[in-house]
């Protein structure tokens, strides 16, 4: 805990910070387009054409965002380092959240719905090229071999969390705060924009604990871990150390 403790907290905290923000605006992609104009109100389709529309819009953010994203994360990794492509993914996206949510009737005007789209297309390419990567990247390379897999095991469960709690509670949140306009069986929330704004603290709350996860590029998993300083203090105090391979 004295070595790892912060790492552990940073590692832990920023997955479960990025896993609300990102499963959130994944999951109900089609009440936010719904809530814009970009897709027509259910009521107004029938149940096939709902779902073809919902999966061409859903198709679309993730051939021109998400899948890109990934593939810059996949060149750059080793390039600009893990924590830069973190914390920049956290910045962008609580950019680009909040570029949303304050002038959210703006993007509810019907000529103003593809800006909308782009830039809510944005916010899942710095996710996929930022946190969403190297969140469970960092962790299996920061901790000591003797319970590195502990370590990324707590991180995970952290991001499960963050993942229901991104689920149910976006769910509810973003719920019209009109009564009369809600979803079938569910109480008035907060609506769109404002739930919009939370995601924007989250992601802003993962730049801050981003600062506690340490680079990991061009460094071995003993330098990372400091365990070749263990290695060399065990030499020292006459103990017989295994060498590592």
């Amino acid at each position: 805990m004295k070595r790892h403790g912060l790492h552990l907290l940073g590692t832990t905290s920023t997955w479960f910070l990025l896993d609300i923000a990102f499963y959130s605006s994944n999951l109900f992609q089609k009440d936010i387009f719904s809530a814009i104009g970009w897709i027509p109100p259910a009521q107004t389709m029938s149940a096939i054409q709902e779902v073809f529309k919902i999966a061409r819009a859903q198709t679309l953010i993730a051939l021109c965002s998400t899948m890109p994203g990934y593939w810059f994360t996949v060149a750059f990794i080793d390039v600009i380092g893990r924590f830069a492509i973190q914390l920049m993914g956290f910045f962008f996206m609580t950019v680009f959240m909040f570029a949303l949510a304050i002038p959210y009737d703006h993007w509810t005007h019907k000529e103003n719905r593809i800006g909308f789209v782009v830039m809510y297309s944005l916010t899942f390419f710095f996710a996929n090229f930022g946190p969403n990567v190297t969140t469970f990247v960092v962790p299996a390379e920061i901790f000591p071999a003797r319970f590195r897999s502990t370590c990324h095991g707590i991180s995970a469960a952290s991001g499960k969390l963050g993942a229901i709690v991104g689920a149910f509670g976006f769910l509810y949140l973003a719920q019209s705060p009109d009564k009369n306009k809600t979803s079938a069986g569910y109480p008035p929330g907060i609506g769109v924009r404002n739930s919009l704004i939370m995601l924007g603290v989250v992601s802003f709350l993962g730049i801050l604990f981003t600062l506690l996860v340490p680079e990991a590029k061009g460094k071995s998993l003993e330098e990372i871990s400091g365990e070749n300083g263990d290695n060399h203090e065990n030499t020292n105090n006459g103990n017989r150390t295994v060498p590592i391979v």
